[in-house]
């Protein structure tokens, strides 16, 4: 198991599944720290923006928190709008990180109240998003840590695997769980990855509000960002 992406994709990069050091964080931090500036949205493939820097998705089912998570990574308020209604980004997002990554904020899934026309058109949407991008590098796949693995992050998971695009789970709210259950959570969630030939081993803990995991998010996206293949 490890990262890999579908051959002769442009943004194919490697990292090694390992902790990161003080050294990766400063790294990190600096990247962060940049600009980062909206450059597209757009509902229809052929309103993306050309492929030119590495991307990162962020993929997770309504109300995981990724907004907040975006928010936090990037140091802004409002970078991606954050709201208690499910189903607000209805459309891919890209941000343009200091000129060395593109950030890429997807349509949240799994919101049962969103009409079957909508679900059927961001399904559209996503599965020539994952399918197209030759500079797609790593998918994050939000989990809320309080519940798990759902079967909407099963069938994504299964779509990426698809398609090798390589993914990693990040679990948001991680403050709110018991330590030992989030641990708990964590080793479930790591076992059932295990069997994924797409998923990245390492597991992400974070908190947008607490702050935890924060610097490890960005010091493995900095990693990205360095590995990609300049263009």
């Amino acid at each position: 198991m490890g990262d890999h992406v579908p051959d002769g994709r442009e943004g194919d990069v490697s990292e090694p599944a390992n902790e990161v050091d003080a050294l990766d964080e400063e790294e990190g931090r600096l990247l962060f720290a940049k600009e980062c500036r909206f450059v597209a949205g757009s509902e229809r493939l052929e309103g993306l923006p050309p492929f030119t820097l590495p991307e990162v998705a962020f993929a997770g089912r309504s109300n995981v928190g990724k907004s907040s998570l975006l928010n936090a990574l990037t140091n802004r308020s409002a970078l991606a709008r954050v709201s208690h209604t499910p189903g607000r980004t209805r459309q891919l997002n890209f941000f343009d990180l200091g000129g060395r990554l593109l950030l890429v904020d997807m349509p949240g899934y799994g919101y049962a109240e969103a009409s079957k026309a909508d679900i059927k058109r961001w399904q559209k949407l996503i599965d020539a998003y994952l399918s197209g991008r030759p500079t797609l590098v790593r998918v994050m796949v939000l989990v809320d840590s309080r519940h798990g693995l759902k079967a909407t992050d099963r069938d994504l998971i299964k779509r990426l695997d698809e398609r090798a695009v390589s993914y990693q789970v990040a679990l948001t709210k991680s403050d709110q769980p018991k330590p030992s259950e989030l641990e708990a959570t964590k080793a479930k969630v790591a076992a059932e990855l295990a069997k994924h030939p797409a998923a990245h081993p390492e597991i992400v803990a974070t908190s947008a509000t607490a702050g935890i995991g924060i610097a490890e998010l960005r010091a493995r996206l900095a990693k990205l960002a360095a590995a990609a293949p300049s263009r």
